[in-house]
């Protein structure tokens, strides 16, 4: 679990998205920032979640809102994942999991009995200065927005 909680400043990153751009914190000074983690691109929990912020899209863009996804999945599955559900934020392919460690997202799991490490879906607001807003660690997958707004 992370120990980052609101007024904390937001751990700084660079990372690539689906297409290979460099995404960085700093291009969202000014801004509100949805940045949300997920554990894989294109599995039935990500794909509610993901298709839940994207059809709240115009709503959050209204509120002065940028969303932001991150995974360890590659760039090629996160540009699948983007396509097929028609995302209109980018996704950050990231396989280093520096952004995942920096927000401390990743650990322990259990699943159907069994114990591995991933990413703990997590949802973090950052408000326009780089500060955290918000920390939401229970994620409904399909109500995702109702809980951030």
């Amino acid at each position: 679990m992370t120990s980052i909680k609101p007024g904390d400043n937001a751990p700084d990153f660079t990372s690539q998205d689906q297409d290979g751009n460099t995404i960085k914190l700093s291009d969202y000074k000014g801004k509100k920032l949805v940045l949300f983690f997920y554990p894989k691109a294109s599995t039935p929990g990500c794909t509610a979640e993901a298709c839940n912020l994207r059809d709240n899209w115009e709503y959050f863009q209204n509120k002065g809102y940028e969303i932001l996804g991150v995974s360890a999945d590659s760039q090629k599955r996160q540009k699948n994942f983007k396509k097929k559900n028609n995302l209109p934020y980018p996704l950050l392919a990231d396989e280093d999991k520096a952004v995942i460690e920096a927000y401390e997202v990743w650990g322990p799991k259990k699943f159907m009995g069994k114990e591995y490490d991933g990413i703990h879906r997590t949802t973090f607001v950052i408000d326009e200065e780089g500060k955290i807003e918000d920390v939401i660690g229970k994620v409904k997958t399909k109500e995702h927005s109702a809980q951030i707004l």
